[in-house]
């Protein structure tokens, strides 16, 4: 038996049926990428001009033929986003499809997202465009750097506390959003991702409503980069490491996102909730054994932090 790289079950085929159907209801097949790893990373390279997505991991923008069960690369139009494995950094695709599925585990809202074969044999890594409806119709978002008016390269100059500012002062119902980045920051420290820059986070105006995007870019980067690392890209309380629970609990959640007891203890007992389904996914995961040793080594050191 296989094992599905859409959602990690036992199947006979490359994909799981549940897996396809996930995808797109009328999807029965899949085929492997006409690229390899490597000739993903080229035409993500020489594509880069053409398209409007960027970022230190190389990407490629995609539309998926139903009709021929494939994905294919396109320069304008996308509805997917494909993203090879790195030449440098081992399994970032297996690593983000797996914190990606943790995050839906425990409520935070994620867009269609999983792995496809390639044509050597490798994963490459899929998300469904959020801000694409329709045939022609993009949706309008803005990310916390274009917010903050800073750029690609001080994207990390930044604090937490000023991007709360940033939600207050963008988004229809602050309150809401506030709560939904307190569960996003804390899962993020939860999972070693110390990689939430400024264009990680983004606003979507939908349904005359502007709010947090769905989550994208989550993954555990603490152990791709190694042992001694940030904990977080921006500065909280003056900080990029050595967090405590005082400071994520009590300073971020109550003063400064001023959200009420009730409200945080419902959000750590949802983060508690999930946590057996988190070690389900990494022992499951594409991961090789010693990455998902570590990521679990990590996960029960920052929930041992954080006294869940």
């Amino acid at each position: 038996m296989n094992k599905c790289p859409i959602t990690y079950e036992s199947c006979e085929g490359k994909y799981a049926q549940n897996g396809l159907k996930y995808i797109s209801r009328n999807l029965t097949d899949l085929k492997d990428l006409n690229y390899s790893a490597e000739e993903q990373r080229h035409e993500a390279a020489r594509r880069a001009t053409k398209m409007s997505i960027q970022g230190v991991q190389p990407k490629l923008s995609a539309i998926l033929n139903i009709r021929q069960s494939k994905f294919e690369i396109v320069d304008f139009k996308g509805k997917y986003i494909i993203k090879p494995q790195h030449y440098a950094y081992p399994q970032l695709p297996e690593n983000e499809d797996l914190t990606m599925k943790m995050a839906s585990k425990c409520g935070i809202v994620t867009p269609i997202h999983g792995m496809v074969f390639s044509k050597d044999g490798s994963l490459s890594y899929f998300i469904k465009r959020y801000d694409r409806t329709g045939k022609n119709n993009k949706l309008h978002v803005e990310d916390f750097a274009q917010l903050a008016r800073e750029t690609r390269d001080t994207k990390y100059d930044y604090s937490v506390e000023k991007l709360i500012k940033l939600i207050d002062d963008n988004c229809t119902f602050p309150q809401i959003e506030k709560i939904k980045f307190f569960k996003r920051f804390l899962f993020n420290f939860l999972v070693g991702n110390e990689d939430m820059h400024l264009k990680n986070y983004s606003i979507i105006s939908q349904n005359d409503k502007i709010e947090l995007c769905p989550a994208y870019d989550f993954l555990n980067t603490s152990i791709v980069l190694g042992k001694d690392v940030e904990e977080t890209a921006l500065t909280l309380k003056g900080k990029k490491k050595n967090m405590t629970k005082s400071i994520l609990k009590d300073y971020l959640g109550l003063e400064r996102l001023k959200i009420n007891q009730t409200v945080i203890d419902k959000t750590l007992k949802e983060l508690l909730s999930a946590l057996p389904s988190w070690f389900e996914l990494i022992d499951s995961s594409f991961l090789k054994q010693d990455l998902k040793d570590d990521y679990k080594v990590l996960l029960e050191n920052r929930i041992k932090l954080l006294d869940l």
